[in-house]
C-alpha cells in the first residue's frame, strides 16, 4: 500500500473546496440574492455566504477547478503543478480584478473586492503549498 504525498494531500483538500464553494455557490440561502444570479456579468446580484460576488459561470469555474485538481492530486507532480499553476491563475485573476472596471463588461466572471481580497489569499497559499509540499522527499 503506498501512501499519498503530502502535496498530494493538500491538492485533494484544495481541490475539494473549490468543488464545495461551486456547490454551496448553487444552494439559496448560502447564496444571498440567489433570484438575482446571472449566467454571468457584473449585473448578477447573488452574493456567496452574502460576501462575494457569484454567478452561474462562476460557480462552474470553481466546479472545474476542484474537478481538474482531483484529477492533478493523483500524483505527487500533478498536484505540485495544480496547486502552483493554479495559485499563479488565482494571482493573475486578482491583479485582473485589480484593474477592471467592476461595473463594465470586462467583469464578467463576475468579481467584488472580497472576491479580489480572496483571489490574492488563495493564490499565495497554494503556490506556498506546492512549493513547500512539492519538494522533492529525502530518502532518510
Amino acid at each position: 500500500m503506498s501512501r499519498r504525498s503530502a502535496v498530494s494531500t493538500a491538492a485533494m483538500v484544495v481541490a475539494s473546496v473549490f468543488l464545495l464553494v461551486g456547490i454551496l455557490g448553487f444552494i439559496p440561502g448560502i447564496t444571498t440574492d440567489y433570484g438575482d444570479m446571472n449566467f454571468a456579468g457584473h449585473h448578477s446580484d447573488a452574493r456567496l455566504l452574502g460576501i462575494f460576488q457569484v454567478s452561474i459561470l462562476h460557480n462552474l469555474v470553481h466546479l472545474a477547478f476542484g474537478v481538474v485538481g482531483l484529477a492533478l492530486a493523483r500524483s505527487a507532480a500533478g498536484a505540485k503543478a495544480f496547486l502552483i499553476g493554479g495559485g499563479v491563475i488565482y494571482l493573475l485573476l486578482w491583479l485582473y480584478g485589480l484593474i477592471i472596471d467592476k461595473d463594465s463588461a470586462a467583469n464578467f466572471v463576475p468579481l467584488n473586492t472580497a472576491d479580489d481580497w480572496l483571489h490574492f489569499l488563495l493564490g499565495v497559499g497554494m503556490i506556498a503549498l506546492g512549493t513547500l509540499l512539492g519538494r522533492r522527499p529525502s530518502t532518510a
